[in-house]
């Protein structure tokens, strides 16, 4: 019992895998996700601040030929968006899909996804799901202002859904360091 709890403990849960997975893992990896939001909390968030979190996570992705499309929006206002060669129109809806879902939740789209399977399954098992609107899959963050809330999403769709939203969350990561020098 020991060694599967360690093992449990080792492992992170891969939203992508079709096997059964330790629900210890899942709730590690909610775990790390909600400890992200709760880590990247800029002062404010400009256009301007859209524009430099967009290039870099365009110089991230081009240093690593990732085909991805890269979307920060207020709402339905899309401030930055580019999609990277390799990326196709189908990014582009994974993109809508994906910032919808953080818009409307107000956290990750991972996170949202991940908490479905909470109860086992899937939230794209419930009828009420409109997933022609919503994707529960990574890589939609939301970007909340301290003293303020969420005003603003940035999306990256071309990766497996963990990959697209660590990208993410590194380059906020980066933009937070970076200010606080």
């Amino acid at each position: 019992m020991l060694h599967e709890k360690n093992l449990a403990s080792e492992t992170e849960f891969d939203p992508d895998s079709q096997d059964e997975q330790p629900v210890a893992a899942l709730q590690s990896l909610i775990q790390r996700l909600e400890n992200e939001v709760d880590a990247l909390h800029p002062n404010s968030f400009s256009q301007a601040d859209a524009l430099a979190l967009g290039l870099l996570l365009v110089d991230l992705a081009t240093q690593r030929n990732l085909p991805v499309a890269i979307d920060i929006r207020r709402n339905s206002h899309i401030l930055f968006h580019v999609s990277l060669p390799g990326a196709t129109p189908d990014n582009d809806i994974w993109v809508q899909r994906k910032s919808s879902t953080t818009e409307r939740y107000a956290e990750p789209s991972l996170l949202v996804g991940l908490k479905g399977r909470l109860g086992g399954g899937r939230l794209e098992d419930n009828g009420w799901f409109d997933q022609t609107r919503f994707a529960s899959h990574g890589g939609a963050f939301p970007i909340y202002v301290k003293d303020t809330g969420h005003v603003a999403t940035a999306t990256v769709s071309g990766l497996p859904q963990k990959a697209d939203h660590d990208l993410v969350v590194e380059a906020l990561t980066l933009i937070r360091d970076r200010n606080k020098a």
